[in-house]
């Protein structure tokens, strides 16, 4: 007696690559510390790129109420951060990789040492509060900022504990994982996750044909 045919399966439908929710250039805020969101201003391009943008990376990041006026910002300043960066990025990665990265430790603890910006509360007419700040800051006061979050960051036996970097391919983003079970993979569930389920179907897809 014939065999019948196996049913065939119906092709699964691809999983479609989301619209970023992170436009390519776009700042981004959502590695849970300042200076890890100060990391990702690498990737996928260069995003500090002019003053223009370190201010808006500023008050994107908390670091200044918005529409704080920063009348003393240049070209200093964006090199101040992009070399903070570098030394936040060596002393970060040195922690994940056990590692030590020593001259980057004291290039940032000597950056932290200064004062921070100084912040102060506005009543307003309706009798809110918000936060502002006793005059412009400075470049040195807004690096130590940062810098002082690194450390603190460091210090914390908890927080570190918490550090993760992206699983997608070739992103280097870390981020705390401060989700539920500690179970998050990447640093955006929108571009990085799903580029992984793009890929994981099209590599099913190619196992199949194959078989």
């Amino acid at each position: 007696m014939a065999l019948s045919a196996a049913p065939q399966r119906a092709p699964q439908e691809a999983p479609q690559e989301a619209p970023h929710k992170v436009a390519y250039g776009e700042l981004r805020f959502d590695s849970g510390r300042s200076c890890l969101d100060l990391l990702a201003t690498t990737h996928p391009v260069e995003r500090l790129d002019d003053v223009d943008r370190l201010c808006a990376w500023l008050a994107g990041a908390g670091l200044v109420p918005p529409g704080t006026p920063l009348p003393d910002a240049d070209q200093d300043w964006l090199a101040g951060f992009r070399e903070l960066r570098c030394h936040i990025d060596r002393l970060v990665g040195g922690e994940l990789a056990g590692r030590p990265a020593d001259a980057a430790l004291a290039r940032v603890n000597a950056l932290a040492a200064a004062a921070p910006p100084a912040p102060r509360a506005v009543r307003h007419a309706d009798g809110s509060l918000t936060r502002a700040l006793h005059g412009a800051p400075g470049r040195a006061a807004l690096l130590a900022a940062v810098a002082r979050d690194a450390v603190e960051l460091l210090t914390d036996p908890v927080a570190r504990s918490l550090l993760r970097r992206c699983e997608g391919d070739r992103c280097p983003i870390v981020y705390l994982d401060t989700s539920r079970g500690h179970r998050r993979r990447w640093c955006s569930s929108e571009v990085c996750g799903n580029r992984e389920r793009v890929a994981r179907h099209r590599r099913r897809a190619a196992a199949l044909t194959r078989a």
